[in-house]
């Protein structure tokens, strides 16, 4: 497990002070040593008046045998001592050491605390850090200036979005009244009322387009609100909503809904789910079958949208999470929807803390899979059904 900065910090100023210590012990050691040994021999020449001199070689055996035992002695003794204070005194160093590291650092803790709490609902919220205008400070400061900019860019985005809501989907809805109204005229010609049902098609697509657009500028923002939403009953409703009878095709559905919980907000789980099953159906083969599974595997509450369908090549699975992308065809005037389908998913997902992978099944067909955080109280319990649709 690697250690974080405040304990990286200690165990630095801690092995600092050791090695420091040790080296100055060792010098000490070394200086009084020497010491001590001129000290002693001085010492032991001296004889008193009148007293018979012993011989050289008596007076030289015992000056090193009393040189070597005193200094041994005060040796021993005082590298003891110096140990046992150098350990006391480097505990209350690793001590003084954290106590600075977590003061040094508690301005950093407060520009984490306040990045972790921001959302697209909440950034007024400023660090405002009070101190000397030192690196911690100046990088606070800085943070300071970088919300205020993000600020600016989430509210002129929101004025744009209701601003082209308004601009473009009222037209569209004008254009579509209109041309409704023109294929109910009596005395309209055939070749009037198709041109009307084309240009009704072509208006109904951009009308996807435009809310299309708003649901993923939406679903790109992080969630102000979350509440316990059971997975199972979120799948269900989205089928209800689907359409699963497309025209020319007959596709089977298999489901396994097991209870999950995550945190999060419905509607958005809902539209997620949706435009799976939407993606499913419409990139399906004649008598096709898709695979519908809630699950809870460990920390995770996994749903997982399975289809037959044309052969996906690996490296274009990916691309399909783009905007306006898809597998063949033209990006814009395609019939079977926006191309912001998969795009939408992955921007719901990623508002909700969780994961989506796609993987392309041999046989033809997609396996998309989205991973949301679980909570507690999911029971195994799944229910298994299978009908054609």
């Amino acid at each position: 497990m690697r250690l974080g900065l405040r304990a990286r910090l200690t165990v630095l100023y801690g092995a600092l002070f050791f090695v420091a210590g040790s080296v100055l012990l060792w010098f000490t050691y070394i200086l009084t040593a020497n010491a001590l040994g001129k000290q002693m021999v001085m010492a032991y020449t001296k004889t008193s008046p009148g007293a018979a001199l012993p011989s050289k070689d008596q007076i030289g055996v015992e000056v090193k045998r009393a040189v070597g035992a005193r200094a041994a002695d005060v040796l021993e003794e005082m590298l003891r001592s110096s140990l046992m204070i150098m350990v006391l005194i480097g505990i209350t160093a690793v001590v003084v050491a954290y106590l600075v590291a977590d003061r040094a650092l508690r301005p950093l803790d407060r520009v984490t605390e306040t990045a972790e709490r921001l959302s697209e609902s909440n950034l007024h919220e400023r660090i405002a850090l009070v101190g000397p205008k030192d690196e911690v400070k100046r990088l606070a400061d800085t943070f300071d200036a970088m919300l205020d900019r993000l600020h600016r860019v989430f509210d002129a985005q929101r004025r744009f979005i209701a601003n082209a809501s308004h601009e473009l989907r009222t037209p569209l809805a004008v254009n579509r009244t209109v041309l409704e109204v023109s294929l109910e005229e009596p005395e309209a010609s055939p070749d009037l009322k198709a041109l009307a049902r084309a240009l009704l098609g072509t208006n109904s697509r951009h009308e996807r387009l435009i809310e299309g657009l708003l649901l993923l500028a939406q679903s790109e923002q992080e969630l102000s609100a979350r509440k316990l939403v059971e997975l199972r009953h979120v799948v269900a409703t989205a089928m209800e909503q689907a359409d699963l009878h497309p025209r020319r095709r007959r596709v089977t559905i298999h489901q396994d809904l097991g209870s999950a919980m995550t945190e999060g907000d419905p509607l958005f789980l809902e539209r997620c789910v949706f435009n799976l099953l939407e993606n499913a159906i419409k990139y399906n083969v004649r008598d096709g079958e898709i695979w519908v599974r809630v699950s809870s595997e460990n920390e995770s509450a996994v749903i997982t949208v399975e289809n037959t369908g044309p052969v996906v090549p690996p490296y274009d699975v990916d691309d399909l999470f783009e905007p306006f992308r898809r597998l063949s065809g033209d990006r814009v005037r395609s019939e079977r929807g926006s191309g912001l389908g998969l795009s939408i998913v992955r921007a719901i997902v990623d508002a909700h803390g969780g994961t989506v992978t796609a993987l392309p099944r041999p046989e033809g067909g997609l396996v998309v899979t989205v991973g949301l955080p679980r909570r507690a109280g999911t029971a195994a319990r799944a229910a298994r059904v299978q009908r054609p649709v």
